[in-house]
């Protein structure tokens, strides 16, 4: 009878997995589309812009994560990104300009930032792949960098199916 496969990593008892799905946080994201107030989707008329934001109801966005974004070709001042920040922040959890992407790699931009990494020193880290949440690409590359320096040696996928990334020489 041929020996038996085993899977070394998957039975590692000192092997973490760190699965960025756990931190993700909870709450509905908005893409806040400025092009409906613009003249012709393209013009700011800072007056008709002003009223609109006054007009607005921004209660509606409480406890949301805001992206606000402008998807035509519309050259938007500055100013015009603040106003309305300064609008929806007392209500929203997070507003960023951008698509629903930069909002999400900004948030977990935030937290991997806030992390405690001094527990993974010296460890065998697994960053697990698959999630099922929207974990952007952007903030596996934000861990990786965080835990590098501490971490003994890092993969990236499942226990099964891992693919070495770093290891401390």
């Amino acid at each position: 009878m041929a020996d038996e496969i085993v899977n070394r990593v998957a039975n590692n008892k000192n092997l973490i997995t760190f699965d960025l799905e756990e931190y993700y946080p909870e709450g509905d994201r908005i893409l806040f589309d400025i092009k409906n107030w613009l003249f012709e989707g393209l013009l700011l008329r800072e007056k008709d812009f002003r009223k609109h934001v006054v007009d607005h109801d921004w209660s509606q966005y409480k406890d949301k994560y805001i992206a606000l974004t402008c998807s035509t070709d519309a050259i938007i001042p500055g100013w015009a990104y603040l106003l309305l920040t300064s609008s929806v922040a007392s209500f929203a959890k997070k507003v960023v300009v951008g698509t629903l992407d930069t909002l999400e790699t900004i948030i977990y931009n935030e937290i991997i930032n806030d992390l405690d990494v001094s527990v993974y020193q010296d460890k065998l880290l697994i960053i697990k792949g698959c999630s099922n949440k929207p974990v952007p690409e952007g903030a596996y590359i934000s861990l990786l960098q965080k835990l590098q320096p501490v971490a003994k040696s890092i993969m990236y996928g499942e226990a099964c199916s891992s693919v070495p990334l770093y290891k401390r020489k």
